[in-house]
């Protein structure tokens, strides 16, 4: 398999030159040469060793015998490298075992580990939410025996919210928490869909679980959140017995066959412990803070993914040889080309660049909002980027997986009928990202977050400093040479984008809430639609000095002999024509939707339950 995860150049380029990393004491030692040293690492450390697990995931997957279950042997080398590397908690306080790095240098090392097998990532993204649930809500015991051993990945972790009968209506959770009198907890229940829920990669796993104790209030407000580890834990830190956590089934899925999806029973052959974690009742509040990691960490799978797609599809276009160029006419004895010379082949893998690089500028810039948060002395920029966190939540789990299946749909249709087959990635890929748009809230449920809670959070406030970060882009790209256009054009969509939000915020506070329900999901297309115009245009307005500086001209022809010798001129020419292509052919598409959801049609209320068919 041909060793590509993700195009470097415009991974330093989004580092450094686009997003750039936050500059205080804190990471004052992880300058650029440091940092791209990191990310030479992680792509090294990606190549070598974690995709070479990407077919064994898929084709070995894993494997559930008598309550055990198996990873692929090559898995096991590949996780003990990623953990003596210490990249679980790479971006973690190295007090508590962590490396201390930005976000962003953290986002761009992900990047290309998550791109080489992201079912072998899954393993760290559940066991590193799990351990910042310990590193915030737990009890200095709790931190002891288990914070250090989970961020060196000696220890794994889960989170356990589904059940049978429980799916994102957490507030019908029935499994039971039985205080015991000592301080610890019977737990007894069922969890299903619980990814690396079981497996053999460390020595304990450590299972956050979503209980009720008995008397509780009903609904959410009843809920509370317990440690359960696999095997207990001595005093001594060393692994005790079992502690009856038993996974009784094993899901068989369409992709992600590399990570466990299980099913498990806890009290049911034999007492499972638990400890509080956190305050009582208060355990849906305490676990959305892994909720929210998780929902981040999976736009990196749906990006990284598509990315890997990306990458296969634009070299097998130059390489495959296939049909004469539409130019040659009727002259039998011209040569075939690549398929790229063609002008859909050209235009699905420009679909496919548009996506992946708004999405890497979005991942990142969300990276760096948490810099921010995390090293401002002003209160006031703390509360205000925190805000935009919440708001590009749901645009970073929901719109950026639904645009990675597409452009890994993409993927299979460039190669073609060898895309369809496994002699490929692509169609892995494929198979692997559909689980995205489901994963931590469906991506229904994501949408209506944006409009239900994110558009009314502090009075809209926090969604108008989101529309004023694109604005002070905008501000900043008027009067840049070759990009003028595109500036206006974003301009005319944020304008639509804010009036549409007017609209629907005052639906919501109405007798026509269920129509503003109605069009929730678009309306997380158009604002990620936004979104990823506002990036590309940062990104030309950034490009488009630089190319004229090197090529001394923003005509065409200039930039065409300069491109073809100088691989930054190549580069930069090719950030704008991307804006171009995403600004001009694919944004127009959101004014239509903006157009529907403003005249309000109220079918999908209309329309009958018993009116959809009959068997």
């Amino acid at each position: 398999m041909a060793q590509l995860i993700s195009d470097r150049r415009d991974v330093d380029f989004v580092l450094h030159e686009q997003i750039g990393m936050v500059e205080h004491k804190l990471f004052e030692e992880f300058d650029k040469k440091t940092a791209d040293l990191i990310v030479s690492e992680a792509r090294n450390l990606a190549i070598k060793e974690i995709l070479p697990t990407f077919k064994d995931g898929d084709e070995i997957g894993c494997k559930l015998e008598n309550g055990v279950v198996t990873v692929p042997e090559s898995f096991k080398k590949a996780w003990d490298l990623y953990c003596e590397g210490e990249w679980l908690a790479m971006c973690d306080d190295p007090k508590e075992g962590g490396q201390g790095m930005p976000k962003t240098v953290g986002c761009a090392a992900l990047e290309y580990m998550v791109g080489a097998n992201s079912a072998f990532m899954l393993y760290y993204g559940m066991t590193h939410g799990a351990a910042k649930l310990v590193e915030k809500f737990g009890t200095p015991d709790q931190k002891k025996y288990y914070l250090k051993k989970m961020f060196a990945g000696k220890w794994g972790g889960t989170m356990l919210l589904t059940e049978p009968d429980s799916g994102s209506d957490l507030g019908t959770v029935s499994t039971m928490a039985i205080p015991k009198g000592d301080g610890t907890y019977s737990i007894q229940g069922s969890k299903i869909f619980i990814s690396g829920g079981e497996h053999d990669l460390c020595d304990n796993i450590i299972h956050p679980v979503l209980a009720r104790m008995e008397g509780a209030p009903a609904g959410t407000r009843g809920i509370s959140l317990f440690l359960v580890p696999k095997y207990h834990v001595n005093e001594d830190g060393s692994i005790g017995e079992f502690n009856n956590v038993v996974c009784t089934g094993i899901e068989k899925k369409m992709g992600i066959h590399g990570n466990a999806t299980a099913s498990l029973s806890l009290g049911e052959k034999g007492e499972s412990i638990g400890t509080l974690l956190g305050e009582e009742n208060k355990g849906i509040q305490a676990m959305f803070q892994m909720m929210n990691e998780a929902r981040a960490f999976v736009g990196m799978q749906g990006f990284a993914t598509a990315s890997a797609s990306y990458m296969y599809s634009l070299d097998y276009a130059r390489n495959r040889i296939q049909g004469r160029h539409l130019t040659a006419g009727k002259n039998r004895a011209a040569k075939s080309v690549p398929i790229i010379q063609h002008p859909d082949v050209k235009r699905q893998l420009l679909n496919m660049k548009a996506y992946t690089t708004g999405m890497r500028s979005l991942i990142y810039y969300y990276g760096k909002c948490s810099d921010i948060v995390q090293t401002t002395d002003d209160e006031q920029l703390k509360a205000d980027t925190s805000a935009l966190i919440e708001v590009l939540t749901p645009i970073v789990k929901g719109y950026v997986t639904d645009k990675a299946l597409e452009v890994c749909s993409h993927g299979v249709q460039v190669y073609g009928g060898y895309g369809y087959v496994r002699e490929y990635p692509v169609e892995q890929l494929m198979r692997d990202a559909r689980i995205f748009m489901i994963y931590e809230g469906t991506n229904g449920i994501q949408a209506a977050d944006l409009l239900g809670r994110k558009m009314s959070m502090n009075n809209g406030e926090s969604f108008n400093y989101f529309i004023t970060q694109i604005k002070n882009t905008i501000e900043a790209a008027k009067g840049t040479e070759g990009i003028e256009s595109l500036t206006a054009k974003l301009s005319h969509a944020v304008s639509r984008l804010e009036e549409l939000a007017s609209v629907l915020r005052n639906r919501l506070q109405s007798e026509q809430i269920l129509n503003a329900y109605a069009f929730a999901y678009p309306f997380l297309e158009v604002t990620g639609d936004v979104a990823f115009a506002w990036m590309h245009l940062w990104r030309a307005a950034v490009a488009a000095p630089k190319l004229l500086k090197k090529v001394g001209s923003l005509d065409k022809t200039a930039i065409a002999e300069k491109a073809a010798k100088n691989k930054d001129a190549a580069f930069y020419a090719g950030q704008i024509e991307t804006a171009r292509f995403f600004i001009n052919t694919l944004l127009p598409s959101a004014y239509g939707k903006m157009d529907a959801m403003l005249e309000g049609d109220t079918c999908v209320e209309d329309i009958l339950d018993v009116s959809f068919g009959s068997k």
